[in-house]
């Protein structure tokens, strides 16, 4: 269904290529309800090239109605016919991630580096079809996946790499008689931000995706991923979405370029006991049961446990709700169409930019979130 009336507010969805795999594939995008897909990812070559992450997936995979001769197939082909279908919508590659980030540091170090990396860049923008660069550089305040390269002027250096690609960016668009966009992915913990230039990067941008969730539930205790308002015992130490983008907001970034990032996936804690039904208490572990390595679950896969053992609680502090199984003890955090609304209606008091989704895939068939994120910002008069 196509666009007639794209909404004010950006709806910012990731789509991830190796979600092809689990059976979601581009054709299963409602795009209707997105003003943005940020295609996840392209990394970063050893020389400092913008490349392919998985050329199978992105450009080889024969979609249905593909021909194995045309001369592009695969998830990025499907993009472009995605916008032929829906005229409002826009595309931008995501470039990095956790996984992703290992050789930004080198292709920011020099102005030769940097002048590569953005004009690489621009090249893949323009070869694929996207409409702009999303950064996801984890993280230019250091702390991200072991192995990544990371030196002390990263923070001077990721500056230098944003002003290097909007030159090249602009520089295309005045070719090309449009304007291209650059984003960044942007972690909410105040490490990530506060040591950021922002009177020299917020007017690089469009728009800044606020990753406000993986913000509680490394400590010792149960806790809410992505709480709206802090509602924890002081003890134990809870980040919150609200006073994140307060702090933003100090740092004279414009109201309208803060995109809210909603997870679509829960957390998961076994050997939780029934106190305060399971909500800030102690667990034996990480995932479902001992025996379990998925520490977080979709929401499609959460849907189903509620009609099963567990009972859903909702904490109006936090405007966050959770689930615990008293018999199994365990007690998941996640996000539905209650929190998403309380999360829009946030954005529009506060005149934020929007929300962003990580990640469509992670939604039920009927894309349920969605849903309740696109009427969360656009709700009936």
């Amino acid at each position: 269904m196509a666009q007639d009336n794209p909404p004010d507010y950006r709806v910012v969805g990731y789509y991830a290529n190796w979600a092809l795999y689990g059976g979601y594939d581009v054709t299963h995008i409602t795009a209707d309800k997105l003003t943005h897909i940020n295609y996840a990812f392209a990394f970063i070559s050893p020389d400092g090239d913008v490349v392919l992450s998985d050329e199978q997936a992105d450009t080889q995979f024969l979609y249905p109605e593909d021909s194995p001769d045309q001369p592009l197939k695969g998830n990025l082909h499907q993009l472009q016919l995605l916008k032929q279908q829906n005229p409002g919508l826009q595309t931008l590659i995501a470039i990095g991630g956790w996984t992703g980030s290992a050789n930004f540091s080198d292709a920011a170090l020099t102005p030769e580096s940097r002048l590569l990396f953005a004009q690489s860049a621009v090249d893949f923008v323009t070869r694929y079809g996207f409409d702009g660069v999303d950064i996801d550089w984890e993280f230019p305040t250091g702390g991200g996946l072991a192995g990544n390269i990371e030196r002390p002027e990263d923070l001077e250096n990721f500056v230098l790499l944003l002003q290097a690609l909007r030159e090249q960016l602009d520089a295309q668009g005045s070719r090309d008689g449009k304007e291209y966009l650059l984003t960044i992915a942007l972690p909410a913990a105040p490490s990530a931000y506060r040591p950021l230039d922002w009177e020299r990067i917020h007017p690089l941008l469009d728009w800044v995706n606020v990753m406000s969730y993986d913000m509680n539930g490394w400590n010792n205790v149960t806790d809410f991923n992505a709480p709206l308002y802090p509602a924890a015992p002081e003890s134990v130490g809870q980040i919150a979405i609200a006073p994140a983008i307060t702090d933003l907001l100090a740092q004279n970034i414009p109201s309208d370029k803060l995109v809210m990032g909603l997870p679509f996936y829960g957390y998961v804690w076994h050997g939780v006991e029934n106190t305060n039904n399971g909500l800030y208490q102690p667990y034996t572990g990480r995932g479902a049961s001992a025996s379990s390595s998925d520490t977080t679950l979709t929401y499609r896969q959460i849907v189903d446990l509620i009609s099963g053992s567990y009972t859903r609680f909702w904490d109006d502090a936090a405007k966050v709700p959770w689930l615990y199984d008293a018999n199994g003890q365990v007690m998941i955090s996640y996000d539905d169409a209650e929190s998403i609304a309380a999360k829009a209606a946030y954005v529009r008091e506060h005149q934020l930019g929007g929300l962003m989704i990580w990640e469509l895939s992670l939604d039920t068939p009927t894309s349920d979130l969605l849903s309740a994120v696109y009427e969360g910002l656009n709700p009936i008069e």
